[in-house]
């Protein structure tokens, strides 16, 4: 695999890193995203680690899965999959973007996952020494990990990567029209159409997409994108190129095509569920291409095998053998 390297990390812009809209439960005003409640719910679904360690990841309030929710990347769209919106010509004359801007907005949705799993990887060799041995001090959660980008401790780094990775991810089945069925009536930006998908999105093949250089997956991905795929319109998320003028005449995320909470407005139909039900189905994807990284890039010793132990183990230095 080729791993990116730290100073590429950094080229990527604050929006290509930042975690979009999370899926929210019940919170008071209006939901920006899934609440930390809905994205433990759905992390704890998809991964089956030692309670410790999976709170590091998963908790609502203190996980890696919602660092992106508190932060300065917070405000940027494409880390919440935001801003993909459009509206097919069958349905609406003069939409203001067009399908090749919206797939551009998640094609940055999607290059933020692959560029935070080669980072995960590329950490993930601090955890073990060369004849295969957890190293005590780097798998170590005690204190807690600062999800700040400035921990020096391998796990804490792996977990956070993975988090602000996945954080993106699990928005995408919220923020879009994926797993929808529209409401009956005449479909328009109040009523977007539903793909009413039973099946994880193709695009986010992020372990593949890893090895590959930008042009090429990004092509491969567009592909895969259906022209009635949309996300929401954010009017204070920030876009690739540009700040948002607005919605006005746009799908809006906001009482339109947001299942945040089981009270939004789109979370009828069975919308909610089956959107909760896919993004915990692509987060056990994504740690199982995740943990196949690792053993294919770390096979010496059995190293890869005990990174993974390391990072779902609560005290792995005894319990890895």
């Amino acid at each position: 695999m080729s791993h990116a390297s730290a100073q590429g990390l950094r080229r990527l812009t604050a929006a290509t890193l930042t975690c979009g809209t999370c899926l929210a439960v019940l919170v008071p005003g209006p939901a920006h995203a899934y609440s930390g409640n809905n994205h433990e719910k759905i992390t704890r679904a998809a991964l089956h680690w030692e309670s410790g360690s999976l709170a590091a990841m998963a908790d609502a309030r203190d996980g890696a899965i919602v660092a992106d929710d508190d932060g300065e990347y917070f405000n940027l769209g494409f880390l919440h999959c935001d801003n993909a919106d459009y509206l097919a010509p069958r349905y609406a004359s003069a939409y203001p973007r067009t399908r090749d801007e919206a797939t551009t907005e998640l094609l940055a949705c999607i290059r933020g996952a692959v560029a935070r799993l080669r980072e995960a990887v590329r950490h993930a060799d601090e955890l073990v020494d060369d004849d295969g041995r957890i190293i005590p001090r780097q798998s170590d959660l005690d204190p807690p990990c600062a999800w700040n980008e400035k921990e020096r401790r391998a796990k804490c780094k792996v977990l956070e990567q993975l988090g602000r990775g996945w954080h993106p991810i699990e928005d995408f089945y919220s923020h879009s029209n994926w797993a929808d069925k529209a409401d009956a009536g005449p479909v328009n930006t109040d009523n977007p159409p539903g793909l009413n998908r039973t099946a994880i999105a193709p695009f986010f093949d992020v372990r593949r997409y890893s090895s590959m250089d930008d042009p090429a997956w990004a092509r491969e991905a567009a592909g895969l994108v259906p022209e009635d795929l949309a996300t929401g319109c954010y009017p204070d998320f920030e876009s690739t190129g540009l700040k948002p003028v607005g919605c006005t005449g746009r799908i809006k995320h906001n009482g339109t095509l947001n299942k945040d909470t089981e009270a939004s407005r789109r979370s009828g139909n069975g919308n909610f569920q089956r959107a909760a039900d896919l993004a915990a189905r692509e987060i056990t994807r994504q740690w199982n291409d995740f943990t196949a990284e690792l053993v294919e890039t770390y096979p010496e010793h059995g190293r890869g095998q005990q990174m993974v132990c390391a990072l779902t183990h609560d005290h792995p230095v005894s319990s890895c053998r």
